[in-house]
């Protein structure tokens, strides 16, 4: 079984991802077959995480944008500011995280952060 999914024709928006095997998609039984691409579970910015291939740069989700160009799905982009990674076509704040951030394996040590559009800054969390 592999993740596929729907985008549509006229925007390149994804509907849905499902799961299914190749020849489900070909019979046509979702639709045209032309509207579906694969995307791969493990992929995350052109990395796959168990050692495989990546696929397609990034996990499609709904609302993602499928780039044919790049062949890649792109999340939307979350503010203004950021920057599309051409490498890993993943959105980047114009600024660098905090290295004092929060390392989610120990959630005890360093500081949170959110992002701040309006001062295109981070601004500290304080729980």
């Amino acid at each position: 079984m592999a993740h596929f999914a729907e985008i549509d024709p006229k925007t390149n928006i994804v509907k849905r991802v499902i799961v299914a095997e190749q020849d489900f998609i070909n019979s046509g039984a979702v639709g045209d077959s032309f509207n579906w691409v694969q995307t791969s579970y493990n992929t995350r910015g052109g990395v796959h995480a168990l050692g495989g291939t990546p696929l397609r740069k990034n996990y499609a989700g709904k609302g993602f944008t499928y780039d044919k160009d790049r062949d890649a799905f792109i999340q939307p982009k979350p503010y203004p500011s950021w920057i599309l990674n051409e490498d890993t076509c993943q959105w980047e704040a114009p600024v660098a995280f905090p290295d004092d951030a929060r390392n989610f394996e120990s959630a005890a040590d360093g500081k949170g952060y959110k992002w701040n559009e309006e001062t295109t800054s981070w601004d500290e969390v304080v729980p």
